[in-house]
């Protein structure tokens, strides 16, 4: 049987470096949020399981794997994008909590539902490492905006392509 390659929806630079460094100084450098593997049609990070992710009652909070959610499924939209025309923001997340985790790492794995002009959609799931349990399943939906005025200088370090 012949192997069939497939084509990558992300930009030419989307590396692990250049992730990584798009976290450094935000929410997901503190809560020890990293990107793991680019694949070519999904990105994966991992979030440790501590004391900066877990609730009063020693699980895994629910707001920290939504967090974990929304960076991969907004760094994964962006990096589907011209990011010199457009960049993409977060729209509506929902997350449904299946089970708890109590130490190590989850590991979230976005992949695109729909990538259209004006919006996006990425499904993540949150499991264990070898992915055999499903801690949370999240729907992320992002806004499409064409930069103009609107885009900061601020915003120059979440470029994917900036990074070297």
């Amino acid at each position: 049987m012949e192997k069939v390659e497939i084509k990558s929806i992300f930009n030419v630079k989307t590396t692990l470096a250049n992730l990584n460094k798009m976290c450094e100084g935000n929410m997901g450098d503190h809560l020890g949020i990293e990107f793991t593997e680019v694949g070519p049609n999904y990105l994966v990070a991992k979030m440790p399981v501590d004391r900066r992710t877990k609730q009063p009652m020693g699980i895994l909070h629910g707001g920290a794997s939504v967090v974990l959610a929304e960076t991969i499924g907004s760094v994964a939209g962006n990096c589907v994008l011209d990011e010199t025309k457009e960049y993409a923001v977060g729209l509506d997340i929902n997350a449904n909590h299946l089970r708890s985790a109590t130490k190590g790492y989850v590991y979230g794995k976005a992949t695109a539902i729909h990538l259209g002009r004006k919006t996006q959609v990425w499904d993540i799931r949150i499991t264990s490492e070898n992915g055999e349990v499903n801690y949370c399943i999240s729907r992320l939906t992002m806004a499409v905006i064409a930069k103009r005025e609107a885009f900061t200088p601020e915003m120059e370090k979440f470029q994917v392509n900036s990074a070297e």
